[in-house]
């Protein structure tokens, strides 16, 4: 090495450094210019209207729950919340569009476990529930109801059982639809049981449960408020809830698990997410906002009006129920068949 290339080791090291230097301290500088913006835009929102998503078409329990969140949060933030039915694909539709939406609290999903946990166990699907979305609260849960026919003469869910197994597969059940979590929660059951019924499959829950009113079918496992209107007529009878605990509106109606088989559980819930990415203080306001919401007994009497039980949870329990329930679904579409590709 010559004496030049030696004294200019050095002063290209000091280059270098300098370089290295000015970079750093030029980064430092845009971030402490935009976070100034970034805070003041997460400090003022919301300053318009927050569009709310429903997978759905106008009616149901899914989008009685969009509406009621979405009017509850229009007055907790002070911004409209106008609601958008975005049918179609069962409900991908409208949870792509929210997927694929700016994450800055100004679009939201209702989204339920349909799109977030039966879907992706079902068919392909252009999002993920887990990744593409930030959960903001479940508003309320819906325990599924097993029904049948005062025809077949059963009381409980052992009687049922019993005779479906002396059947031998003659007995049919409706559903909403393949794949729906009408049919997949008889399925789960079905599994559990070691029984086995004919799939009856109609285009919605409606046509489902005059199937069953008309005494077409035997069995039909559906929403309670589907059923509880029809009970005093005397062509139904409720056998069975799916859910963790009874119902205040069936108090005298027993569990599945109650009835010999621990743990079973089908039920669906409704909850509102936001995009990925979204300021973790916009989704903490919005979880105060709706953790609000089921402290107020005119909300929580009309989500048990709809026969679905207030939830208002935290984000992080919503992430933890849908880890929870896609096991039991995926189960359910196995038992089932069931499958929408």
């Amino acid at each position: 090495m010559t004496r030049m290339e030696q004294a200019q080791g050095p002063r290209m090291a000091r280059k270098a450094a300098r370089r290295a230097l000015l970079a750093s301290m030029a980064m430092g500088l845009a971030a402490l210019v935009a976070a100034p913006g970034t805070a003041t835009a997460q400090a003022t929102w919301p300053e318009r209207p927050i569009r709310v998503l429903v997978p759905f078409a106008p009616g149901g329990v899914t989008d009685a729950v969009g509406r009621l969140s979405a009017e509850w949060l229009s007055k907790a933030l002070g911004q409209p919340a106008p609601v958008e039915n975005r049918s179609g694909a069962n409900g991908a539709i409208a949870a792509e569009a929210v997927a694929r939406s700016a994450p800055d609290g100004y679009t939201l999903f209702t989204a339920s476990a349909s799109q977030m946990v039966m879907l992706p166990a079902l068919t392909r699907i252009n999002f993920d529930p887990v990744k593409d979305f930030a959960p903001v609260s479940i508003v309320a849960s819906n325990p599924m109801v097993l029904a049948v026919s005062t025809k077949l003469g059963v009381k409980n869910l052992a009687e049922f059982i019993a005779l479906a197994k002396r059947e031998g597969g003659k007995l049919d059940y409706s559903s909403a639809g393949t794949g729906s979590s009408t049919h997949l929660a008889m399925g789960l059951l079905l599994g559990r049981a070691e029984i086995q019924m004919q799939h009856i499959p109609y285009r919605g829950g409606a046509p489902a449960v005059q199937a069953l009113l008309a005494g077409e079918v035997a069995a039909y496992f559906g929403n309670p408020s589907d059923m509880i209107p029809h009970l005093d007529g005397g062509r139904i009878r409720v056998l069975a809830i799916a859910g963790p605990e009874r119902l205040t509106s069936l108090p005298g109606v027993p569990t599945v698990a109650e009835q010999g088989y621990p743990g079973f559980r089908a039920e669906t819930w409704n909850g509102i997410v936001a995009p990925a990415g979204t300021p973790e203080p916009i989704v903490g306001r919005m979880a105060q906002a709706l953790g609000d919401a089921c402290k107020d007994a005119g909300f929580r009497a009309s989500l048990e009006r709809l026969g679905t039980t207030p939830v208002c949870s935290t984000p992080a329990a919503f992430r933890d129920a849908m880890a929870a329930d896609a096991p039991i679904w995926r189960e359910a579409v196995r038992v089932s068949g069931a499958s929408l590709d």
